[in-house]
């Protein structure tokens, strides 16, 4: 869902630009992993540190807090509101700011992410199968399961499914056919993408890969489109070997801006046995 900034009074948009000036002063880069090296002439984060947090230009985020008429998405207020580390409160008064009616605030539950459905968080965790996990629309991670953990680590919030072509540490380990599967990757954002053609978010995200990643830049030239929710992922642990899934991405009609994907063993491969070896008991029983 997207809405006019500064469609309505001078009032609201004074209100949202001392309201994220506020909330950005009062969390520290050490609250987000950052490092707080150098002399700062403000507290708090940065502007720059914010957009980066959030995965949006820096430019966007600057006319976001000076209340500019440009057109939000609740997906960029959520990033925004992740970046500063917002309570359900807070993120509520910062949509209404925005002009978007905030939805009602699920109960907060061990591991879930800030405002993310009640209802997906506990399919995630229910799913014994394999991994799980629930991606927003610029495919970054916001909750994954046990088994997410086990085979991946910890995986970051904001985590992109993209991040292998610019991480320094190059694709994930446990992604042994990135090369093979990275023009699927990119076929498939860009048909999402195609889905939001007044999000700039996109724009932004497709420009910062090309310019750090020359894979991407050459994949993303090529214009080519998948659309699908099926497909097949392998991904190799250090004791259980090489595992193969079958891939299911659900969007969910409440909430298209999220996506859960569900990740089976295939059959045939001995992968649900090796997985059960490496998941903790309650999950693996």
């Amino acid at each position: 869902m997207t809405t006019t900034l500064g469609a309505e009074s001078e009032q609201r948009r004074d209100e949202l630009r001392d309201f994220l000036r506020n909330r950005r002063a009062r969390v520290s880069p050490q609250d987000v992993g950052l490092p707080s090296s150098g002399r700062r002439r403000t507290p708090g984060l940065r502007r720059e540190e914010v957009a980066s947090l959030a995965g949006i230009g820096l430019t966007w985020y600057t006319w976001l807090e000076q209340g500019r008429r440009i057109s939000v998405t609740t997906s960029i207020l959520d990033a925004v509101s992740a970046a500063l580390r917002l309570n359900d409160d807070e993120q509520a008064h910062l949509y209404r700011l925005a002009g978007h009616t905030p939805g009602p605030a699920p109960r907060r539950a061990g591991r879930s992410a800030p405002r993310l459905p009640e209802h997906l968080v506990s399919l995630v965790d229910e799913w014994s199968s394999g991994p799980a996990y629930i991606l927003d629309r610029y495919w970054r991670c916001l909750y994954g399961n046990d088994a997410v953990a086990a085979l991946f680590g910890e995986v970051p919030k904001l985590h992109s499914c993209l991040d292998g072509f610019v991480s320094p540490q190059g694709p994930h380990p446990a992604l042994p056919e990135w090369e093979a599967m990275a023009p699927s990757l990119v076929a498939e954002f860009r048909t999402d993408a195609a889905r939001y053609p007044d999000d700039p978010g996109f724009a932004e995200r497709v420009r910062r890969l090309s310019e750090h990643s020359p894979a991407f830049a050459r994949l993303w030239a090529e214009q080519e489109v998948r659309d699908t929710a099926l497909g097949e992922k392998v991904l190799e642990h250090p004791t259980a070997g090489r595992l193969v899934f079958q891939r299911t991405t659900m969007q969910i009609a409440d909430h298209p801006d999220l996506r859960v994907v569900l990740l089976l063993p295939l059959p045939g491969t001995g992968t649900r046995q090796r997985l059960r070896t490496v998941l903790p008991r309650s999950a693996a029983d």
